[in-house]
């Protein structure tokens, strides 16, 4: 990849008929955030969703982006945090859009990570029954998935991402030099979803992130900008063949019904992130295939070894904010909305790059395999 590619976006399309949009990639986009944005807006003015800390680092930015091509920005600011998506929060930006004056032509910008990325979302699907959004992840994990394919929620006492709508945006723009003020811990929560779409279905993709993968964490451009490419590629051909979850879509639910009762079993709080408990996730869900036949231990202990290769933990004993108790996440996983009767559906896999909807995993079991991870360490 020479010079002059990296100085132009990557451009993935998202392929929905009426509802198609692009996901631009690159280095600096923030400062063209107005002129993008403009063949989406009916006025000169960009209404912006963002938390504390994106807005301290890189609002200054935006604004400057924005005015460049005449908009005004108005902006509303939440804590920082996945507490921030909840009921209460959607609230008051609902009144904030309302009491400004947004309608359905002006264009809602999620300036944030998936926290703000989901919450603007809907609150986006429900404003006037919907208004126009732009998704602007600032994450590394936003922008190799929940920015993409239409997701929107907010967690309930009852689980995570229950309350939510399908909501497609009318761009992406993935700027990857704002990844540069981003914790490592957050670069490897992010990685843990790029690992993801490997492990799904393209083994050629471990392998260039078994060789590759220090610089992508890294942020060599060259590295960042392919893997946030491929992940992305990956994802539209998903979404693009089942944009509501009826079928294939699951699949990119890989380590997240693990993942997400690890995230509720935590409370949800700041010691455990998201991409962490995907990372983990991934790992059970790989070990459990093994337990149950479908893969060889083998090649499940060679993903540990590569999701661990990047500092991400491999077993619940070390995960952040434990301890974990077996019956504490099974508990969480029947309240998964895809649970019924007391089996819920996990992607598993038959190989690496193999995975598959297997429909009706039995949470005992599920449960007498948790009690034999947390003795590992």
């Amino acid at each position: 990849m020479d010079a002059d590619t990296l100085s132009q976006p990557l451009t993935v399309r998202v392929d929905l008929g009426a509802r198609s949009y692009d996901i631009l990639i690159g280095d600096d986009l923030i400062a063209r955030a107005g002129e993008l944005i403009e063949p989406f807006a009916s006025q000169k003015r960009g209404f912006v969703i963002s938390d504390e800390t994106v807005w301290g680092l890189h609002g200054d930015a935006l604004r400057k982006g924005l005015a460049a091509a005449g908009f005004d920005t108005l902006e509303k600011v939440l804590p920082a945090g996945e507490g921030t998506k909840n009921w209460t929060q959607l609230g008051e930006v609902l009144d904030w859009l309302l009491a400004s004056g947004a309608g359905r032509d002006d264009v809602l910008l999620a300036f944030g990570g998936g926290v703000i990325g989901d919450l603007t979302g809907l609150a986006a699907s429900l404003l006037k029954r919907g208004m126009k959004f732009v998704q602007v992840p600032t994450t590394l994990l936003a922008q190799v998935d929940s920015s993409v394919g239409g997701k929107t929620a907010v967690n309930s006492g009852h689980g995570k991402n229950l309350v939510g709508a399908f909501y497609q945006p009318q761009l992406v723009i993935a700027d990857t030099g704002i990844l540069k003020t981003l914790p490592e811990r957050e670069r490897r929560a992010g990685y843990a979803e790029i690992i993801k779409y490997g492990l799904i279905n393209d083994r050629a993709f471990i392998d260039w992130l078994a060789k590759h993968g220090a610089n992508v964490l890294a942020l060599q451009p060259d590295a960042i900008s392919e893997a946030v490419a491929v992940s992305c590629r990956a994802k539209a051909g998903i979404v693009a063949q089942d944009e509501r979850e009826g079928g294939v879509r699951a699949l990119l639910n890989l380590g997240h019904t693990f993942g997400h009762a690890l995230e509720a079993a935590n409370g949800y709080g700041p010691e455990l992130l998201h991409g962490e408990a995907v990372g983990t996730g991934m790992v059970l869900a790989l070990r459990y295939s093994a337990r149950l036949g479908l893969m060889s231990a083998a090649d499940a202990e060679l993903a540990a070894g590569l999701i661990a290769q990047s500092g991400l933990q491999i077993t619940l004993s070390a995960l952040p904010g434990g301890p974990y108790p077996e019956d504490a996440i099974v508990e969480a996983m029947r309240q998964d909305k895809k649970a019924r009767a007391g089996q819920v559906p996990l992607i598993l896999a038959k190989g690496l790059g193999e995975s598959f909807i297997y429909p009706n995993a039995d949470l005992q079991d599920v449960q007498a395999f948790l009690q034999e991870e947390l003795q590992k360490s």
